[in-house]
Parts: structure tokens; C-alpha cells; sequence
């Protein structure tokens, strides 16, 4: 069924009525200055060259033109059936332990980012699997739903740390049972759920909830990151071994036993982490033995577009209207010429852009990075504001890491752009590349405009909280470091003005006031004085010395 997309840009027909009220005004005032001028005859040689009829066909031809480019800006579609994208592959929900435990050192340079190491491997060894995230220690969060875009789910893995659980400890059973509740029911594919932890402090129900989802087909592999010997933990914030209540120095050793009971339940491998590529490997063999399926990973509704032949019947009838002269006579031949040279330029004007555009489509898909952005760049050339080739060029530049350029094709898609869809996506892609370099503010107004144009988009919604969470984060940290410098600069400025002080307080030197001979007589005194005491020091020390020991270690 015919519609449009974009009912509130019809609502620009009403301009038509203006224009048509204007004409009226200006004929009004056209046949009173014909008064004025008095003279029928005259007035009659004065514009005997003026054709009002052409006059009337202008304005009819710029009206039509106008509301062919309000249908255009509209989108005019019609249901073109359901398009769906398939893929095969398992769903994949990996488990991570980021609780303090993971900070011990006894894997080098520590437990957690060995753990993120492996599951970095295990995401580039599954590229048409769905992964999905949660993060746990004394409580259990989703970090990441399910998705296929594994660049997004390595950016959550790496900015996972024990501060994103303010609860400290590990409950492997509310972990597990999180990440049951990630995967999708009504999908029937083969699900799968990577446990990466130490082990310890293990909760009494996770054997049991390993049991129920392996019952349910649900396979659970767990590894084991530590070393059963165990090491201390150094606490991030004092910069120091943690301790216990008694002052001991805690020392986190792995529970394999725990870990391999949990695995055992969910007819899963359990394996001691030693190499990143071996451990990664085992676990990709694995899953390859559980098979794969056909899944549909998304799926929506395809029109077909008309739009472009309302703007081509616009800009003909607007060409038209500009070529026509209001005076009765008109050379025909340069109409003619004009009208075949805008045709034939035209036509090829568009068509080389969608070979451009095809171009850097196809290699885009072969991962071909440096020539579909070559051919996208050649297609903004032959035309600057075409929305889908910067959109283009903006995704292909940030698989090239280069983010401050991606960013500006975003923001050349969303000045071009007429419709909110591809503005919103253009914002979206522009948060996620904000992200990534880190750029919170940035990437935080991005994706609130990428909500304000579209409020249902979930993936928006749950980034935006993301990097606000990172945001506060920091801030918090900057304050702390605040405080801890604070303190130096305070003991600073005491010792300074303990010293202006000092400085203050010291007597002045005064000029003496006695004779030479009274000074004379009190030096003499003085000597004496300083006799009887050296000779009563003597005495004192012979007599402790016979008291002294004789050793002092």
C-alpha cells in the first residue's frame, strides 16, 4: 500500500496557498498602476512585448515543481516484502570474574587482564557467532546483550574492572543465571556459556544451576584463571597488600575443584588457563562439536522508493519554468539545447556516483578497507553532499582506527541528510567512535541526539548509560586524585609559613650598651664559670662510664 514515510514534511504544501495569494496581489496591483498610468494606448505599447499567459504557465509549472519536491522530501514507499539478514553460528554468553580477587599477580601482569586476553582470542576465533557479556562479582550485571558486532563487545571487555561492581566477592550462580536469562527463547540455536573466574568464595548454587541448563541443552566451559597456589592482592588504591581484619596479608589461591564440578554439570571442558592461543583454540574446538545453525539475526521491512521520480519531474518542470520568458516570442533552439544537456549530464552525473558507491560497497565487504574508502572519496567528489557515500566512508574509516576522520563524514551525512533514519544512525556511529577514543562528552551528546531522533533505539539508549557511568567514574577519580594532592600542598604552605615565622621571631641584633672595661670583667667571669662546669662534666662522665654496659645492639 502506497504511504509516506514522512507525513510532517507534506505539511510544506501550505506555502503553495501563499504563493498563490501573492500572484493575486501582484495582478491586483499590476491593473492599478495601469490606472494611474491613464492612457489604454499607451499602456498597451509599454508592455505589447509581455505575455500574461506565460506569466500564469511560469507560476503553474513552479507551483507543481514545489509540491513534486514536498512528495519527494516525503517518501513516497510501498511494501516491498521483509528482507532478513542470515548468518550461521552459535550464541556465546562469556562470564567474567572482575572481582578483586583477579587483581592478584600470580599470572602476569594479572588475572583479569589475562582473562580478557583469552576472551579477546575467543571472540576473533567465533566471527559468525552472537556474544554476549556479564560481568560479576558480588553481584552479577549485564555488561553487553547479545549482538554480532564483536568491535562493540571488545570495547566492554576492555574498560571491565572491579569498580564496575561495587559489591565485592563472586556469585557464580547469579552469573549464570544472567546470562541465561541474555539469550532469546524463541530462537532455536545452540547456546553455549564461557565461565572465566579464580573460583573463589564460590556460592553453594551454582552446581546446581550449571545442572539445570545443561539439562536444557546449555553448554557451560569454565577456565580457571590462577594458580592453585595463590598470591596476594594488591590492593589498586592504597597501592599496597590487601590484609584481613588481623592485619595478615591475604593470599586468593584458585579453586579448581569448583570450577570443574560446574563445567561437569553443564557437559562442558574445564581448563587451566596456561596459554592464551591454546586455551582460545581448545575452547573453539569445542564449540565446533556442538554444530551450527541458520539464524536469522535481524529482519525489516523493505519498501520501494519513488521519491526519485518526483525530483526528477521537479527539477524538469523548474527547469522549464526558468527557461521560459514572459515576453511572446522565445528562442526554441536554446530551450532544446539546454533541456538535452541537462538530461544527458544528469544521467551521468548519477550514474557515476552509484558505481562509486558499489564499488566501495563490495570491497568494504571483502574488508578491502583502503579501496572502498578510495572509491567512496571518488563518489563524494563527483558529488559533495550525497548522504550514503559519507555514511559510508565515515564506517570504513573507523575500521581504519581513525576516528577524528570518521567522525567528520558523520557529521557531513547528517548536514546532507533529509531523512531522521540515516541522521540517527549517522549520531549513533558517532557515539561509538567517540567512545572508543575515549572522548565521553563527545560521545554523550551524541547519543542523546540519536535518541532525541529516534527514542526506541535500545543500542543508543543502553551506550548512552555506558559512557555516563565512565563519565562519573571519572570525575571521581580526578577527584581523588585532588584530594590526595591537596594534602602534600597544605604541609607545603605550614612549613613555609613556619619558617616566615621563625624568620619573624628571631631577635634582632641591638647595639651594645656597655664600657670596654664592664665587658672585660663579665668575659673574665664567664671563663671562670666555664672551668667549674667542664670539671664537674668530668666527674659525672667517669662516674657513668663505670655503669655503662657493654653491649648496646
Amino acid at each position: 500500500m502506497l504511504h509516506f514515510q514522512y507525513t510532517e514534511y507534506l505539511l510544506s504544501l501550505v506555502a503553495i496557498v501563499i504563493i498563490v495569494l501573492l500572484y493575486i496581489l501582484l495582478i491586483r496591483w499590476k491593473k492599478i498602476a495601469e490606472k494611474k498610468i491613464g492612457d489604454p494606448f499607451l499602456v498597451k505599447q509599454l508592455t505589447k512585448q509581455f505575455s500574461p499567459r506565460k506569466f500564469k504557465f511560469k507560476l503553474i509549472l513552479f507551483v507543481i515543481g514545489f509540491a513534486l519536491c514536498a512528495f519527494a522530501v516525503a517518501g513516497l514507499v510501498t511494501p516491498d516484502g521483509t528482507q532478513k539478514i542470515k548468518r550461521k553460528g552459535i550464541d556465546i554468553m562469556i562470564a567474567l570474574d572482575v572481582s578483586k580477587s583477579m587483581l592478584a599477580r600470580d599470572i602476569q601482569p594479572s588475572r583479569l587482564e589475562r582473562a580478557k586476553q583469552v576472551i579477546t582470542k575467543i571472540i576473533d576465533n567465533a566471527p559468525e557467532d552472537k556474544i554476549g557479556l556479564v560481568i560479576f562479582a558480588g553481584r552479577a550485571y549485564l555488561q553487553m546483550p547479545m549482538t554480532v558486532d564483536h568491535e562493540a563487545a571488545k570495547m566492554y571487555l576492555a574498560s571491565a574492572s572491579p569498580d564496575d561492581v561495587p559489591t565485592q566477592g563472586t556469585v557464580i550462580g547469579d552469573a549464570l543465571k544472567m546470562c541465561y536469562a541474555a539469550f532469546n527463547p524463541k530462537e532455536k540455536t545452540y547456546k553455549t556459556i564461557i565461565l572465566l573466574s579464580d573460583g573463589e568464595d564460590h556460592d553453594n548454587d551454582a552446581i546446581k544451576i550449571a545442572k539445570q541448563l545443561g539439562k536444557e541443552g546449555i553448554m557451560i566451559n569454565t577456565i580457571g584463571i590462577g594458580s592453585p597456589q595463590g598470591a596476594p592482592i594488591m590492593d589498586p588504591e592504597t597501592n599496597a597488600y590487601k590484609t584481613d581484619d588481623k592485619g595478615n596479608i591475604v593470599i586468593t589461591k584458585l579453586n579448581e575443584q569448583e570450577l570443574s564440578e560446574i563445567a561437569k554439570a553443564g557437559n562442558g571442558l574445564y581448563q587451566l588457563y596456561s596459554t592464551t592461543n591454546q586455551v582460545a583454540n581448545n575452547i573453539k574446538n569445542k564449540l565446533s562439536g556442538i554444530g551450527t545453525a541458520t539464524l536469522s539475526d535481524s529482519s525489516f521491512d523493505a519498501f520501494k522508493q519513488y521519491f526519485q521520480y518526483f525530483l526528477c519531474a521537479a527539477l524538469l518542470l523548474l527547469l522549464i519554468e526558468f527557461f521560459i520568458s514572459e515576453k511572446k516570442k522565445m528562442n526554441k533552439k536554446i530551450i532544446t539545447a539546454c533541456l538535452f544537456f541537462f538530461f544527458i549530464s544528469n544521467s551521468l552525473f548519477a550514474q557515476n556516483v552509484k558505481n562509486e558507491i558499489y564499488k566501495g560497497n563490495e570491497a568494504y565487504k571483502k574488508n578491502n578497507y583502503d579501496a572502498a574508502e578510495n572509491s567512496y572519496r571518488d563518489a563524494l567528489k563527483i558529488a559533495d553532499n550525497n548522504a550514503t557515500a559519507s555514511y559510508n566512508l565515515g564506517n570504513t574509516l573507523y575500521r581504519k582506527n581513525k576516528t577524528d576522520e570518521a567522525v567528520q563524514s558523520y557529521d557531513n551525512t547528517i548536514q546532507s541528510s533529509a531523512g531522521n533514519a540515516t541522521k540517527e544512525k549517522a549520531y549513533y556511529n558517532k557515539g561509538v567512535a567517540y567512545q572508543q577514543a575515549k572522548k565521553l562528552p563527545e560521545c554523550i551528546n551524541a547519543y542523546e541526539n540519536a535518541l532525541m531522533l529516534d527514542p526506541n533505539d535500545e543500542d543508543a539508549r543502553q551506550n548512552l548509560q555506558r559512557a555516563l557511568k565512565e563519565q562519573k567514574q571519572q570525575q571521581n577519580q580526578n577527584q581523588k586524585n585532588k584530594k590526595q594532592q591537596q594534602p602534600k600542598q597544605d604541609q607545603k604552605q605550614q612549613q613555609q609559613n613556619k619558617q616566615q615565622q621563625k624568620q619573624n621571631n628571631e631577635p634582632k641584633p641591638q647595639p651594645s650598651k656597655l664600657s670596654k672595661q664592664d665587658a672585660e670583667e663579665k668575659l673574665k667571669s664567664l671563663l671562670e664559670n666555664e672551668k667549674q662546669l667542664q670539671d664537674k662534666l668530668h666527674k659525672i662522665k667517669g662516674a657513668a662510664a663505670a655503669d655503662k654496659p657493654e653491649k648496646d645492639w
